[in-house]
C-alpha cells in the first residue's frame, strides 16, 4: 500500500522553467531605500543624501571635514552606515560630444543609446533595488569593438560597466554613477558545437535559454540551470560563476568552462578559448576572469562543455518534520540516488506560505503542511532504472521517518508546478512588500541555525524564511518586511556576515559581491588574500575604469585608482 503512494505518478520529462518574471516600476524616483540599494546625490557646499528614521528621501546638512570643499562631489550612500557612503572616483573623467562620436564612428549611431527610456531600464537592476545615471549604452557586436571602447575609454579614463541580462542581484551590473554601460546583448552568436566532445562555442551576449533551446534537438543540456535562464546572458553567468540547480550534479562553472576569450581594460584581447578538457600549459587565466564579475575584464566568448541529455528525468516533491531529517534525507539521497542525482532543493514552510499567498494559482503539491520541503530530481539513462530506484529510496525513507508525505510527478506540467514552487519564491517577495535577501554559503549542518537565530534576534519585526540548493550547502536567506527599516537593517547586517564568518562559510555563495557586499569581503576573505586580489585589479586594470566601486574594498582600490 506504502508503495502505491510513490507509484501513483507516470512518467515525465524535466520541464524548462520560465524565466523570473523582471519587475520594473515606471516611477521616476531615483531614490531607493533598501539595505542593499543606494541613494544618489550630486553634493556641494556639504549637502550629503543619508537616511533618516527609515526615511531615504530625508535630505539633511553636514559639515564636510574633506578636501575638495567647494567643488561639485557625487556619492552613493548605503542603508544607514555613513561608512557605507561612496564617492565618485575623482580621477574618472565624464562624457563629452567628442567622445560620442568617436563611438558612434566605431559602432554606428543605432548601437550607441542615449535614450533615456532605454537608458533608465539599463542603469536599474531588475529588482529595483540599484540605480545608476549613466547617460550613455553602448551595444558591440564583436571583440573588436569592445576592444575599441575599452582602449578608448582607459585613454581617456572612462569608467565602464559591462552589462549583459542585467538580472543580478548584488549591484555589479549597473552603474554606480555615470559609468559608460557596455551591454553586449548583441553578442548572441553560436559559432561552434562538437557533437562529439559536446563543447559548446559562443558570444558571451548568449541568453541561457537560447542555448538551452538550441542544444535540445543535438541531445545534449547546458549545464548550469537558473531562475533567470530567460534573460541572463552566458557572460553574464561566467562572470558570476553563477551556480543553479545543478552544481550538484554538473558542478560549477570553474569545471565546465574550458576556455574564454576576454577583453582587459586597455583594449587586449586575451585569447584562451581552449576547448580541451586537459591543458596543463603553465597558469589557467581563465579562472581569474570566472566570477570576477567584470572587473577583471570583460568576457566575449565562451567554451563550456555541454552534457548529454538523458531521457529518464524524475522529480519528487516532499514533506519533512524537521531540519534534521532534510540533512538525513541528502545523506541518505548522496549514497542510494548519488549516479542519478541532479537536484536536491529545500524550502521552509514560511517560504511555501509566501508563495502560496502571493503567486496566483499555486498549491501545495502534498496534502498537508509541513515545516520543510525537499524536491529530489533525478537524471539517467534508464527510465525504468531510475523511476524504481527513486521510488525504493523514497519508500524506504518514508519508512524511516525522513518523509512524512510526498509525491511523484505524473507529467510535465506537475513537474512545472512543483519547480514554479522552488523557482517563484523570489517573485512572491517582491508581491509581498519590502524584503532583504542574502546568499550564504555555510556547512550543511549549520545552514537552518541562522534562519533560527535571525528569527529570534528580530522576533515580529519581519517573516524571516530560508531556502536554497541544499546539495550543495547554499543557504538564500530572505527577510520579507513591510518596508525598509534603518532600524531593523541594524540588527540585520553585520549581525549575517559576522554568524556566517564565525562558522567559517562564505557571504556570497554564488550571487557575487557586487557593490553590496565589496567592503564586506573579509568576512571570507584572509587580508593576504584581498591584498593578492587587489594586485591582480591593479595590474590587469591600473586606472580602475572596470566596473568600479564592486567586488573589492574601496578604501583598497582607491589609494592608486
Amino acid at each position: 500500500m506504502i508503495m502505491q503512494k510513490w507509484t501513483r505518478s507516470g512518467d515525465f520529462l524535466r520541464f524548462c522553467c520560465k524565466s523570473l518574471t523582471y519587475l520594473r516600476s515606471k516611477e521616476n524616483n531615483s531614490v531607493y531605500s533598501s539595505v542593499s540599494g543606494f541613494v544618489h546625490g550630486y553634493e556641494s557646499k556639504s549637502k550629503l543624501f543619508e537616511p533618516n528614521d527609515g526615511n531615504h528621501n530625508i535630505e539633511l546638512q553636514h559639515r564636510c571635514s574633506g578636501r575638495n570643499l567647494g567643488m561639485q562631489q557625487q556619492y552613493r550612500c548605503f542603508g544607514s552606515s555613513s561608512a557605507s557612503k561612496i564617492q565618485r572616483n575623482p580621477l574618472f573623467s565624464s562624457l563629452d560630444a567628442k567622445d560620442i562620436s568617436y563611438f558612434k564612428e566605431i559602432l554606428g549611431e543605432k548601437n550607441v543609446i542615449e535614450d533615456e527610456e532605454r537608458l533608465e531600464t539599463a542603469n536599474t537592476d531588475w529588482m529595483h533595488k540599484y540605480k545608476g545615471s549613466s547617460k550613455l549604452m553602448l551595444l558591440p557586436k564583436n571583440t573588436e569593438e569592445v576592444s575599441q571602447i575599452l582602449q578608448y575609454c582607459d585613454s581617456r579614463r572612462l569608467a565602464v560597466v559591462p552589462q549583459g541580462g542585467n538580472t543580478g542581484l548584488v549591484g555589479g551590473s549597473v552603474p554606480v554613477f555615470d559609468e559608460v554601460i557596455v551591454n553586449v546583448g548583441l553578442m548572441n552568436k553560436v559559432l561552434a558545437f562538437d557533437e562529439v566532445s559536446g563543447v559548446l562555442v559562443c558570444e558571451a551576449g548568449c541568453i541561457l535559454e537560447n542555448l538551452a533551446t538550441f542544444l535540445k534537438p543535438k541531445g545534449f543540456i547546458m549545464p548550469l540551470d537558473l531562475g533567470a535562464k530567460g534573460s541572463c546572458h552566458i557572460g553574464g553567468n561566467v562572470s558570476t560563476n553563477a551556480g543553479g540547480l545543478r552544481l550538484i550534479r554538473y558542478g560549477s562553472l570553474h569545471g565546465t568552462v574550458l576556455g574564454l576569450e576576454a577583453v582587459t581594460a586597455n583594449g587586449n584581447v586575451l585569447d584562451m578559448l581552449g576547448t580541451l578538457r586537459k591543458d596543463n600549459t603553465g597558469y589557467d587565466l581563465k579562472h581569474l576572469f570566472i566570477g570576477s564579475e567584470g572587473s577583471l575584464g570583460i568576457v566575449t566568448k565562451v567554451s563550456i562543455l555541454t552534457q548529454p541529455k538523458l531521457s529518464s528525468v524524475n522529480l519528487a516533491f516532499l514533506a519533512c518534520k524537521d531540519y534534521l531529517c532534510c540533512q538525513k534525507l541528502l545523506v541518505e539521497a548522496k549514497r542510494n540516488l548519488g549516479e542519478i542525482l541532479s537536484a536536491f532543493e529545500f524550502l521552509d514552510n514560511n517560504s511555501m506560505d509566501l508563495v502560496l499567498n502571493n503567486l496566483v494559482g499555486v498549491r501545495n503539491p502534498v496534502s498537508s503542511s509541513e515545516n520543510f520541503y525537499i524536491l529530489i530530481e533525478t537524471t539517467g539513462s534508464d527510465e525504468t532504472y531510475g523511476r524504481e530506484k527513486l521510488e525504493a529510496f523514497l519508500l524506504k525513507a518514508f519508512e524511516k521517518g525522513l518523509v512524512s508525505d510526498g509525491v511523484i510527478a505524473q507529467d510535465i506540467n506537475q513537474a512545472s508546478s512543483f519547480w514554479h514552487i522552488r523557482e517563484g519564491i523570489t517573485e512572491a517577495l517582491q508581491k509581498a512588500g519590502a524584503f532583504y535577501k542574502y546568499d550564504l554559503s555555510l556547512p550543511v549542518e549549520e545552514i537552518y541555525n541562522i534562519v533560527n537565530d535571525l528569527r529570534g534576534r528580530l522576533g515580529d519585526l519581519a517573516n524571516v524564511m530560508g531556502y536554497g540548493h541544499l546539495g550543495d550547502g547554499n543557504l538564500h536567506l530572505n527577510i520579507s518586511v513591510k518596508d525598509y527599516n534603518d532600524e531593523l537593517l541594524g540588527l540585520i547586517e553585520p549581525y549575517i556576515y559576522e554568524w556566517t564568518s564565525k562558522h567559517r562559510g562564505s557571504i556570497s555563495a554564488e550571487h557575487g559581491l557586487g557593490v553590496m557586499k565589496a567592503n564586506e569581503i573579509f568576512y571570507s576573505k584572509s587580508p593576504e588574500t584581498v591584498a593578492l586580489m587587489v594586485s591582480i585589479k591593479k595590474l590587469l586594470d591600473p586606472k580602475g575604469i572596470l566596473n568600479p566601486y564592486k567586488v573589492l574594498p574601496r578604501s583598497l582600490i582607491s589609494d592608486d585608482h
